[in-house]
């Protein structure tokens, strides 16, 4: 809800470690040049802004608006009133990366909700070469797509493809959209994850029946020689060294989660393998495509990935719960 008599809006913000707050800032009513206002009409909450809220994220000043997973409706214009995914990685668009199509690993690019203020409110301003038209996707769809679209960019990332056998480490909603994607192109999937809630609710809901826990002797009968793609997406240290072993040879790692510690790992059996270790970033404007193009033929289970519904003046009481219950959440989701 935003209150244009006053010029301000209500948002949500996490003002330290532990304390989420309901704040107002003000309504934005121009947009600088090339940029463009956005109607929030539904946020997503990530694994960052959970991180956030623990103090865990490596790249964040407090007080910050969360939100980064965001749909929304264009303000003016002659597309006014038109439903729209917002990208919310801004990039210099000058740098080496953005030179060579590269603008999800831009040097000085800066997250909605991470790096400046987010979506977590009524409206916001974000480039116009940010925002991309979701004809045929509902408001709550829409606000899924980026985080599909890093786990669809990690396997794009990949090269896999039919008849590829691969592990996703963390069954969270990171590792399933990149175990989505994954089977969506011919893999067969399996999940591990040290919580069975998770990977129950990865087969009952998603239909991924192959999985294990971490300590499992996996290597074996048809698994013996290994996964010829791992993705990590665990955001835990030990759990990415853990699956350097499980790679089959000629196979490739993929670093989805990030981390602040050192990874280590035996340089003769990685190279005995002749494997390869490939971190991916973000997003590209192709991959939330090609997630949009996938829940319009009806390939995700969108009822199923939606957890919760909450508007955004329950969101600060409630947050914490959401923090400690997260094991048995895919998404939730908050509307202004």
């Amino acid at each position: 809800m935003k209150d244009a008599a006053t010029g301000q809006m209500p948002c949500v913000l996490c003002a330290e470690p532990g304390r989420m707050e309901l704040a107002s800032r003000p309504l934005p009513t121009e947009a600088p040049e090339g940029w463009v206002l956005v109607d929030i009409a539904a946020i997503g909450i990530c694994g960052t802004d959970y991180h956030i809220y623990e103090g865990k994220h490596p790249y964040l000043a407090y007080p910050r608006v969360i939100g980064h997973e965001l749909s929304g409706h264009l303000v003016e214009g002659p597309r006014a009133g038109e439903l729209v995914v917002v990208n919310p990685y801004i990039s210099c668009g000058t740098c080496r990366a953005c030179r060579r199509g590269k603008p999800n690993c831009c040097v000085r690019i800066e997250v909605l909700g991470v790096h400046r203020d987010g979506g977590m409110c009524s409206r916001i301003a974000v480039p116009e070469g940010n925002v991309y038209p979701a004809e045929g996707l509902t408001p709550l769809q829409a606000a899924m797509v980026e985080f599909l679209a890093i786990g669809a960019h990690a396997v794009s990332r990949s090269g896999v493809g039919q008849g590829d056998v691969v592990l996703v480490t963390g069954a969270g909603p990171i590792g399933l959209g990149a175990a989505i994607f994954a089977r969506l192109a011919g893999a067969e999937v399996h999940l591990m994850d040290l919580s069975q809630a998770r990977l129950d609710l990865a087969r009952d809901a998603f239909g991924f029946a192959l999985s294990h826990r971490p300590g499992d002797d996996v290597l074996t009968g048809e698994l013996a020689e290994g996964f010829d793609v791992v993705f990590d997406a665990t955001g835990n240290a030990s759990a990415i060294e853990a699956g350097f072993p499980l790679l089959a040879h000629g196979g490739t790692t993929v670093l989805v989660s990030v981390v602040k510690d050192d990874i280590t790992f035996s340089d003769s059996e990685f190279h005995k393998r002749e494997a390869r270790i490939i971190g991916s970033r973000n997003a590209l404007q192709a991959d939330f495509e090609r997630v949009m193009e996938a829940i319009r033929a009806g390939h995700i289970p969108t009822e199923a990935i939606t957890s919760q519904v909450l508007t955004l003046g329950d969101l600060p009481a409630r947050f914490d719960a959401l923090t400690r219950d997260r094991e048995h959440l895919v998404k939730v989701l908050v509307t202004p």
